[in-house]
């Protein structure tokens, strides 16, 4: 029987239009923007300058703090600048842009196709491999992986939760990765089972994605039995760290708690590709599935695409921007963002391109709340959105803390039941900001 998570949630349309495109290779570009700010936590510090000479998995920018991330050249060629450039949102960040000339690779990287199984690296080398290589969460917030592999004092893991659920409507590029690469994905979570010294873990993929169920269940019964695939119901937002905690171990994460709380690290399937990629191959994060889709697109696709690659140039290679859209969005249709600025370009965690229509994308006229309270029994927190709205209007952030505001994880369930079409998760994103602001400005015992 699939499992799923105690609170809330709701049952979108799947949308999955995309499902049966094979992954295809994104044809490198003639220039590559590389952004410093791709993961969460402090930017990357550039280590080249104007006219070096790169391949594709040189690093080209440090981490510059304890949450922070490498970054490497996607390309081969001659750095032509470093400056400041639009990101999707069209906030400037610092760029290494780089003129390709031919597609030349470090030589410590293994391009051959061959599986391999033996993990060598001791925990440590194998940590340090993780973030010498770039490696972030590919679920979302782009959270350096070292980090999760290495818990604070105090801290035990004793389970791994590899998520495929892939929840988010339309997305398609990890359900491509467990058909096509289900065992570098269970060598990847082998990898951080050794890196997090736990002995069991398990994979999460909703019951709408049968076939990839039963790809990544043959290859774990034949290879890896500590290995365990879980059905998952189709039920948004499955792939939320503390709802698959719930769903497949019953564990609750405290308030303002992590995952490493109950003994548990979640890890994207993404990133243990990713991972099995650093590790066992010594390829860097330079590029991440991309899933091309909407309802008012000619060609659905799934594309490698290296990052730094601009959202026009993809366009203009899948046909030009669909005439019925009005909208892109970077992500899925709940948690993406929309994309103000077609000049930016791709990067570690982008996970789609979804183009929605005037009629998808139009908002109905806000009406008064009725307190139907159907907001209410959709958020997988436990919390009354309703109710934190009202509070947020009136700013009264004192009392916003104290109804626990900081727990949202901005999932647009409630939002998206409200009868009253009210913007919910709007008010009460800009809410939880401004309080958790108020929280680390306080002064520590």
């Amino acid at each position: 029987m699939s499992k799923t998570f105690s609170i809330g949630g709701i049952h979108p349309d799947d949308n999955k239009i995309s499902k049966d495109a094979a992954i295809e290779d994104f044809a490198p570009v003639k220039t590559t923007f590389i952004s410093m700010s791709q993961h969460l936590g402090a930017p990357a510090e550039p280590v080249v300058v104007k006219g070096d000479k790169v391949k594709v998995g040189q690093l080209i920018a440090k981490s510059s703090g304890f949450i922070s991330a490498n970054i490497h050249s996607s390309a081969s060629g001659t750095v032509r600048s470093i400056e400041m450039l639009p990101d999707l949102a069209g906030n400037l960040v610092q760029h290494v842009v780089i003129d390709v000339e031919g597609d030349e690779w470090m030589e410590t990287i293994d391009r051959s196709k061959e599986i391999i199984r033996d993990i060598k690296l001791s925990k440590e080398e194998i940590i340090k491999r993780i973030a010498d290589c770039g490696i972030v969460g590919m679920g979302g917030a782009a959270f350096p992986t070292h980090i999760k592999l290495t818990p604070p004092p105090g801290k035990v893991a004793d389970m791994l939760l590899i998520n495929g659920s892939e929840c988010e409507p339309y997305l398609t590029s990890d359900y491509r990765i467990m058909l096509e690469n289900p065992e570098e994905i269970l060598i990847g979570a082998r990898i951080m089972m050794k890196a997090l010294n736990v002995k069991q873990a398990y994979v999460g993929i909703e019951d709408n994605k049968l076939e990839a169920i039963r790809s990544m269940e043959a290859v774990a019964d034949k290879f890896y039995p500590d290995i365990k695939i879980v059905s998952l119901k189709k039920r948004y937002p499955q792939g939320g760290e503390k709802q698959l905690i719930d769903a497949i171990t019953g564990r609750r994460v405290p308030s303002m708690g992590l995952p490493i709380d109950v003994g548990v690290v979640v890890q994207n399937v993404g990133t243990a590709f990713a991972v099995y990629e650093a590790v066992q191959k010594g390829k860097p994060l330079i590029d991440s599935i991309v899933t091309f889709t909407g309802k008012c697109v000619t060609e659905q696709k799934n594309y490698r695409i290296r990052v730094g690659t601009t959202f026009d140039t993809v366009i203009h290679a899948t046909g030009g921007f669909p005439k019925e859209a009005a909208k892109l969005i970077s992500g899925g249709p709940m948690m993406g963002k929309a994309v103000s600025c077609l000049n930016a370009a791709t990067v570690k965690s982008t996970s789609g391109l979804l183009f929605l229509t005037e009629e998808e994308t139009k908002r109905k006229p806000e009406n008064n709340c009725i307190r139907c309270a159907k907001c209410v029994a959709a958020c997988p927190m436990g919390l009354q959105p309703f109710f934190l709205n009202k509070l947020a209007l009136a700013s009264r952030m004192d009392e916003l803390e104290e109804n626990m505001v900081q727990d949202c994880i901005e999932c647009g369930c409630c939002m998206y039941t409200c009868p009253a079409h009210i913007p919910l998760l709007d008010v009460i994103r800009l809410a939880k900001n401004k309080v958790l602001k108020i929280m680390r400005s306080r002064p520590k015992n």
